[in-house]
């Protein structure tokens, strides 16, 4: 049988890139299923790789709330075997389906985004997150990081300037993982950025020796990056989409956190773990006239060096197969 799944996402990659363990938990279950993923544009190529996908109806938001009405008119027609919406839109309500599963009631709001997934689909056990990368998203990735040595990936780089480690701590930590003798000597630099946050990143990527750095800056769509994600042998980075996409496709991924909640957004995997300022996100804010939109600088400034490179050092004693 073909079950018809209809399977409402985030328009965040981080969101979306979570929710993947609930996907990866019907596919499993239902191989035969065609999949339908309503998502935002910026997400829709992180499953142009999916093996059951049917199609990807892309959610352009639009005034008065018209892409939810657009979403309804292309999938009322069809009588679904499972719907589930982690947006906990109206669609979801308003269509046919012998099996139901929204985000709402019910769900606890300060767990991890992982088990609140879970939760929507009443699972006790936490599904296993995942990627899933088309042949041509492979071929670019494989261009642009060709075989050879090694590769530690970094993510200096986030959306908001608070949870944005500073540069020159990224660039210090990179240089003593690197340098002969330590943690990833002999291995390559890959460093990551997204469109609109290219400048740290280029500083960074100019701070390496000659021959070392692979330039990953604003380069293809995100499900282009996730591929190249893929090909490291670890990660390191803000949190961020890129965290996440990098712990999804199993590399062992550390994140680092402060102005925001590692007990909601940590990066989920076997190989995944997280460091944190000192400070809680609520402490680190609680300063007069803090507002996130005006905010000019990082929040993450208490987060040492020290501090990250011994949480990397615990990570990759913790996965062998690091070399």
């Amino acid at each position: 049988m073909q079950e018809k799944i209809l399977f409402i996402t985030s328009s965040r990659i981080g969101d979306a890139v979570l929710s993947n363990g609930i996907l990866n938990y019907l596919v499993t279950r239902y191989p035969d299923a065609r999949v339908t993923i309503a998502c935002g544009p910026l997400v829709q190529s992180l499953y142009d790789g999916l093996p059951q996908l049917e199609r990807i109806i892309p959610l352009k938001k639009q005034s008065w709330k018209r892409h939810w009405m657009k979403l309804w008119r292309e999938v009322v027609a069809t009588r679904w075997d499972i719907v589930v919406d982690i947006r906990n839109s109206a669609v979801s309500r308003l269509v046919l389906s012998k099996e139901k599963y929204c985000m709402g009631a019910g769900i606890d709001g300060k767990a991890h985004k992982s088990i609140q997934n879970a939760s929507i689909l009443g699972l006790k056990a936490i599904p296993v997150t995942r990627m899933w990368f088309a042949e041509k998203q492979m071929k670019m990735a494989r261009n642009l990081i060709p075989a050879g040595s090694p590769v530690l990936g970094i993510g200096p780089t986030s959306n908001w300037i608070g949870k944005t480690w500073p540069i020159e701590n990224f660039i210090e930590l990179t240089g003593r993982l690197i340098k002969s003798g330590g943690l990833f000597d002999g291995y390559r630099v890959a460093v990551f950025a997204a469109p609109g946050e290219e400048p740290a990143a280029r500083v960074l990527l100019a701070s390496l020796p000659e021959g070392t750095g692979i330039d990953l800056i604003a380069k293809g769509n995100p499900g282009e990056a996730a591929a190249c994600l893929s090909l490291c042998d670890f990660y390191i980075g803000n949190d961020s989409g890129l965290m996440h996409a990098a712990a999804a496709a199993g590399v062992p991924t550390l994140g680092l956190f402060g102005a925001s909640y590692p007990e909601i957004y940590a990066p989920f995997g076997a190989c995944a773990a997280f460091v944190r300022t000192p400070e809680t996100f609520d402490e680190l804010k609680s300063f007069s006239g803090y507002d996130p939109k005006t905010l000019d600088h990082s929040l993450m400034t208490s987060l040492t060096v020290d501090s990250v490179y011994d949480a990397v050092e615990k990570l990759k004693r913790a996965v062998p197969l690091v070399a």
